[in-house]
């Protein structure tokens, strides 16, 4: 998110504005679950990007935020099915990797 310009990530974070509490219910249009393995990441829809993020003992975890087309991109250049992009993500290997690097970057 620091790559982003700086007028970009608060409108970003306002629209994101989750708490640890609300993460039971969550709005489904904006949000889903990305599974696999055992893992879980949930999506966060913020105007042309998505935060992938988790749960942290300490509140919200985000791991990734990516422009929406990126991801599009990756589900195609993968032929994965355009529908379902939530379980699509999570069964590509690729989508994982990209979430240990930035893990391991911090």
């Amino acid at each position: 998110m620091a790559a982003l310009p700086k007028e970009l990530q608060l409108e970003l974070l306002f629209e994101f504005e989750v708490l640890p509490q609300d993460l039971d219910k969550l709005d489904d249009e904006r949000f889903g679950r990305v599974k696999r393995d055992g893992r879980q990441l949930l999506r966060c829809r913020a105007h042309d990007y998505r935060i992938y993020f988790s749960p942290h003992p300490e509140g919200i975890e985000v791991h990734r935020v990516l422009h929406k087309n990126t991801i599009r991109d990756f589900l195609f250049r993968s032929n994965l099915p355009m529908t379902e992009e939530d379980e699509a993500l999570g069964q590509a290997g690729g989508f994982w990797e990209l979430i240990h690097e930035g893990q391991t970057q911090k």
